[in-house]
């Protein structure tokens, strides 16, 4: 290695990679158990990942509006995953929802509530009645990390370390023994042992150009786990929102916020024409916002095509027929943060469009949240399979409390039985061929239009075979090996490491996607436009002789 500093080398009892919802859960319940604990992520702790972006509302049976019970919530999971889910898993989420909830209320997190103490819940898309908790106008996922940041800081002996870029999880007989990587502020090699190893990284929005999550999220954890012999599954569904915020800049606030209020205000949608054209795609809205995502999405897009999208590539959204006063009752202080971003929805439009949001696929674990691999856990938008085909509204930050904390407390059990580390090398493996010249940040740039115009919200065979072939040109333009480490803080290696996870990823995505010839839930084909009963199963991704290949 070039450079001053000499490789670092740690040793843990559990080791979390990614410090988000889920990873600080995990961190949490590991440390409660007992075992020694590393939280690790390639951004500040607890700042990074989507649960921070997010300014939405939390599902659980509560039952404080009105009654319900954690079944309840199970079925309308179930159904929105198309057939889908794993019922261990999501049933996991339902059922121990609530214990999530109250516990972060304990650790002050600020839920609203009635003046009788109540929890409110609304009713969010999906849900049979008010069931989905908040904590005040577009502010819950920023309070949930801060309630976890300050509970992750007070449990003395956890080390939290943050930007660490993992490069490889490291297998020494059968089982994953820690991971290697560097060190993102000097370039020193960083490896750390670990009787047991939680991939917490979230999920893979930033295969897209348009994305609302956060831009580590390019699927690290799924590369990570697949190359040290993990299974993926539902890697073909990936969750679009219709009316993501495009334009102008708007500046620390969720892109996905317009969704609440086009339903409660009636939003329209124009096209560059000054038309509303819902009503073309064979939905009557009559003055309200009824279209479903899919429709919405379609129509978008179909309106771009077409010409009349807006400037920017997308639509407008409209509430300019809405009373100045309704909107303040609406959107409460939210017109004072638009305002501050020089938007006045009285006055202007704003142009939305369709953006990947979540994904459903992931890390393939069993109901302890392990995987095929000894030693190697998965939690939070990192796992596959509990969504199905499509992922309820407000089930994301459950998942991440529930599954962090159940996989924290599964690999605490894992490494309390150890008695030894199998791995002390802190070298760095390098590969054999030479870097290639290429511009590895140009590539990823590729990569993501590629994403946006051939494994998008609609597919087709001939996009998905187009998508795969520019895949493995943009592979073989990478090259086998990073750049040398020669400072700290060293983009154009950071981003070489992101293109190899982001072009495995996206192969895996291409390739379920075309395999699976029908649509269903947020997979839509639109040479096989309805659902196929044949098609009702999970597709498993293995990596063989470091060939995708895929399984049922």
């Amino acid at each position: 290695m070039t450079g001053k500093h000499e490789p670092t080398h740690l040793e843990t009892g559990v080791l979390i990679v990614g410090a988000g919802a889920a990873g600080m859960s995990a961190a949490i319940a590991a440390h409660d158990a007992g075992v020694a604990v590393a939280l690790i992520d390639r951004s500040l702790i607890g700042r990074g990942g989507a649960t921070v972006m997010a300014q939405m509302t939390v599902a659980a049976a509560i039952g404080d509006e009105q009654p319900d019970d954690w079944r309840h919530h199970l079925a309308d999971t179930l159904k929105a995953g198309r057939g889908l889910c794993d019922e261990r898993l999501a049933g996991l989420l339902c059922e121990r929802g609530p214990q999530a909830i109250r516990q972060m209320g304990e650790w002050k997190v600020g839920w609203a509530h009635h003046s009788d103490g109540r929890l409110r819940q609304v009713e969010a898309p999906g849900h049979d009645r008010p069931r989905c908790v908040y904590v005040d106008f577009l502010n819950t996922g920023p309070a949930v990390s801060r309630s976890l940041r300050a509970q992750v800081q007070r449990r003395a002996g956890t080390l939290r370390i943050g930007d660490l870029c993992v490069t490889d999880l490291v297998v020494a007989d059968g089982a994953v023994t820690g991971v290697r990587g560097f060190s993102m502020s000097d370039g020193r090699s960083v490896s750390i042992a670990a009787h047991a190893t939680i991939v917490a990284t979230g999920g893979l929005t930033r295969l897209y150009k348009r994305n609302s999550a956060s831009a580590n999220m390019g699927g690290d954890g799924y590369a990570l786990a697949l190359r040290a012999g993990a299974d993926l599954i539902d890697m073909e569904f990936v969750q679009f929102f219709p009316i993501g915020h495009l334009a102008p800049r708007l500046v620390g606030m969720d892109p996905i916020m317009w969704d609440p209020f086009r339903y409660k205000l009636g939003g329209q949608l124009l096209n560059s024409e000054g038309r509303a054209f819902i009503d073309a795609y064979d939905v009557a809205e009559d003055g309200r916002y009824k279209a479903t995502r899919d429709v919405a999405t379609y129509a978008i897009i179909k309106e771009v095509e077409a010409g009349r999208g807006s400037p920017s590539g997308g639509v407008y959204l409209s509430f300019r027929h809405v009373p100045a006063a309704r909107l303040r009752e609406a959107f409460g202080p939210v017109i004072d943060r638009l305002a501050a971003n020089g938007i006045d929805l009285t006055r202007d439009a704003v142009e939305v469009a369709p953006i990947a949001h979540y994904h459903m696929g992931g890390i393939r674990v069993d109901e302890n949240f392990e995987t095929c691999v000894k030693g190697l856990f998965a939690a939070g938008e990192a796992v596959g399979g509990a969504n199905g085909a499509n992922r309820l509204s407000g089930n994301a930050i459950t998942e991440a409390l529930v599954f962090g904390r159940c996989a924290g407390l599964s690999a605490a059990a894992r490494a309390a039985k150890a008695r030894t580390y199998a791995w002390r090398d802190a070298s760095e493996e390098r590969a054999a061929s030479q870097s290639s010249t290429q511009n590895p940040a140009a590539l990823i740039v590729a990569l993501q239009a590629l994403m946006d115009r051939s494994v998008g919200p609609f597919r087709n065979q001939a996009g998905l075979q187009n998508a795969l072939a520019e895949i493995a040109s943009l592979r073989a333009a990478l090259g086998d090996a990073p750049p040398e480490a020669l400072r700290g803080f060293d983009m154009r290696r950071l981003d070489w490491f992101d293109a190899r996870n982001m072009l495995l990823v996206a192969e895996c995505v291409a390739q379920a996607a075309l395999a699976r010839n029908e649509s269903r839930g947020a997979h839509a084909r639109e040479d096989f436009p309805v659902p196929d009963p044949a098609f009702s199963f999970n597709q498993i991704v293995r990596l063989k002789e470091n060939r995708v290949v895929l399984g049922r």
